[in-house]
């Protein structure tokens, strides 16, 4: 069973997907409506708004550092699914306080396999771990605790 965040990220993913298909709109609105197709599930809506919120107002900064880290993409050339699924994990790696980049990045993989193509998470997950490679310190105690 999919985490309640899972579930939340998925709504966010879709209602990115959405917004940009249409060409823009009520990004608050769709989500409300993505969301009501899990609500049995009981996804986490606070927590689907403030990731819609916090990717919406950081965009431009997020499709620079996608845009950066796949260079041999331009952004319009990549799948409109893959391209919501980078902006939320971008977002979770460099502007979320609650979210270890690692985590941000399987949730990521994890959507990518399910709504992407078949290359979808290799790609997601060498744009989004060369993007908390570049702008985050490693984050795993493994490493250090061993030495």
């Amino acid at each position: 069973m999919a985490s309640y965040r899972h579930l939340a990220r998925i709504a966010v993913m879709q209602t990115l997907f959405a917004y940009e298909f249409r060409g823009g709109g009520d990004a608050k609105k769709i989500l409300k409506t993505n969301l009501k197709e899990y609500s049995d599930k009981k996804p986490e809506q606070k927590f689907a708004m403030s990731l819609l919120e916090g990717v919406m107002e950081n965009q431009d900064d997020i499709r620079a550092k996608i845009e950066e880290n796949a260079p041999q993409w331009p952004f319009d050339k990549i799948a409109r699914v893959d391209r919501a699924i980078l902006e939320i994990g971008t977002y979770e790696i460099l502007y979320s306080e609650d979210v270890p980049p690692v985590v941000a990045i399987n949730e990521a993989i994890e959507i990518a396999k399910s709504y992407g193509d078949d290359n979808s998470s290799k790609f997601v997950n060498g744009v989004l771990s060369t993007i908390m490679n570049k702008y985050k310190e490693c984050t795993d105690t493994r490493s250090s605790k061993s030495k």
